[in-house]
């Protein structure tokens, strides 16, 4: 790895507030960064497959109009993706999503995981409340601030 590969990873977790990050390759190729000022909470590394889910759904049908989005004032908070990268719903295709829609969840309820340069994050709701919406789909790129779900 390249030293610009690297300040550009550094840059990326001071970015997303990412404290720790670990990359293992199967060459043996090993690379840990730290910052010093906020500790990860949630970097693990999960096993999964590049696939879509099949019961995930996008909600609403429609993306709103520019106009709409202003005028419509939504109920509840949003959940948002920390870092940037590949968001999925479940650990593996196999696997039922980790939320939907009315489910019940609390702080430290895994709603999804994001992939970031091939370590899987868990994202937690951050509060409590009900799945009111699932805004992406699953196997789709975020970027940092991106709304995921919302909550009431």
């Amino acid at each position: 790895m390249e030293l610009k590969q690297v300040k550009e990873l550094m840059a990326a977790m001071e970015k997303a507030g990412v404290g720790r990050l670990r990359i293992k390759e199967t060459d043996g190729y090993e690379l840990e960064l730290e910052r010093k000022s906020e500790p990860a909470s949630h970097v693990h590394h999960v096993p999964i497959h590049h696939e879509t889910h099949p019961e995930i759904h996008r909600f609403p049908a429609h993306a709103p109009h520019r106009g709409e989005e202003q005028e419509k004032k939504v109920d509840g908070k949003f959940v948002t993706a920390p870092l940037v990268g590949t968001m999925y719903h479940a650990a593996s295709p196999e696997d039922a999503a980790f939320v939907k829609v009315g489910d019940r969840v609390d702080e430290n309820t895994i709603v999804c995981i994001i992939e970031a340069m091939k370590v899987m994050n868990e994202v937690k709701a951050g509060m409590s409340g009900t799945i009111a919406e699932v805004l992406i789909d699953n196997a789709h790129p975020v970027e940092f601030g991106t709304k995921l779900f919302r909550i009431v």
